[in-house]
């Protein structure tokens, strides 16, 4: 079963060029992971210092791959100190248009 997360990051102060950069270094290899179905981030335009990664797996096999890839240990042992707050939702499909 696919899984889709949503992860929102508030930048501290002045720390949003600094977590910009992290998060763009996870889309491409992210992106070349098997499973990985979607990886993107999005910075929004009203509030600079809020970014989104919207990511989606094939199963949580996938999922668990992607927590055990080098590139997600460096991202995982670095946002902290760029980061306000950060939380994750899990979302559903609700419509599929094919």
């Amino acid at each position: 079963m696919e899984i889709t997360k949503r992860v929102t990051f508030i930048a501290k102060e002045g720390h949003e060029e600094k977590l910009k950069k992290l998060l763009e270094a996870m889309v491409k290899p992210s992106k070349a992971e098997k499973g990985c179905l979607n990886y993107n981030i999005y910075q929004y335009k009203a509030n600079p210092r809020k970014f989104m990664a919207v990511e989606t797996w094939e199963n949580e096999e996938a999922l668990e791959g992607h927590k055990n890839s080098p590139h997600y240990k460096v991202y995982k042992s670095s946002y902290e100190p760029h980061t306000e707050h950060k939380y994750t939702d899990e979302l559903d499909y609700l419509v599929t248009v094919s």
